[in-house]
């Protein structure tokens, strides 16, 4: 398939296939840059929930290690509550500080995707489009005299290659996005480890109880869970 016939055939679809290449490179964009960050994401995060893993105890001086390795990943924002609040609260407090913080990292994970699902669904459609437009032409050819019926099952032919196309983005983007969203499935896995492991980890550190309802607040004190 040479250059000119790519062109002719675009050209017949009436600049649609231009717009379907414009979407096929942006849904190959999206997947390489996601891959990218989510995979590097995930093996770093591998290596921080296997050095939590061999602690004992998370104290201060543990978890504030463990927060300079996680630097820039979704786990720094649990290392940095869990830094934020061990030794103030119980483990179950502990837990839900953990749940929020997870739930604020989460829309930030399936980024750009979106773009990803939207040219899944539209690039069929456009397809479609293209080819209604080449039918168009192909059947024009019925008005003129002294028409060859090879010309319009031709012209049929050409204005197929737009849902051939399209489907095909369509294909590339679904595989793609089933992908990136199993990567992304695993980074909350992970976050919900760790956030399992600072909690079962830091369970028993001394708790500060606030006063009880009518006791003066000076009346707080340290107590052991």
């Amino acid at each position: 398939m040479s250059i000119k016939y790519i062109v002719y055939l675009a050209n017949y679809s009436d600049g649609i296939l231009y717009l379907m290449a414009v979407l096929l490179l942006l849904a190959i964009a999206v997947m390489l840059d996601r891959f990218w960050t989510l995979r590097r994401t995930i093996l770093r995060g591998q290596s921080v929930i296997r050095a939590a893993a061999q602690l004992s105890v998370l104290r201060q001086g543990e978890l504030s290690a463990l927060s300079k390795q996680a630097k820039n990943l979704p786990e720094e924002a649990l290392l940095g509550t869990a830094l934020q609040y061990q030794g103030i609260v119980d483990s179950e407090v502990m837990a839900s500080r953990l749940d929020e913080a997870v739930m604020l990292i989460a829309p930030s994970l399936d980024r750009r995707l979106w773009v990803l699902d939207t040219i899944i669904t539209l690039a069929p459609l456009m397809g479609l489009f293209g080819t209604i437009i080449g039918m168009f032409h192909a059947f024009n050819v019925l008005a003129q005299p002294g028409h060859a019926p090879a010309e319009i099952t031709g012209g049929v032919a050409d204005a197929l290659v737009a849902t051939a196309f399209g489907l095909f983005i369509a294909m590339l983007g679904l595989t793609g996005f089933n992908a990136l969203s199993n990567q992304v499935r695993l980074i909350v896995h992970q976050l919900e480890s760790l956030k399992t492991m600072i909690v079962n980890r830091t369970d028993g550190a001394p708790v500060l109880v606030q006063a009880r309802a009518g006791a003066p607040a000076s009346a707080a004190k340290l107590a052991t869970a």
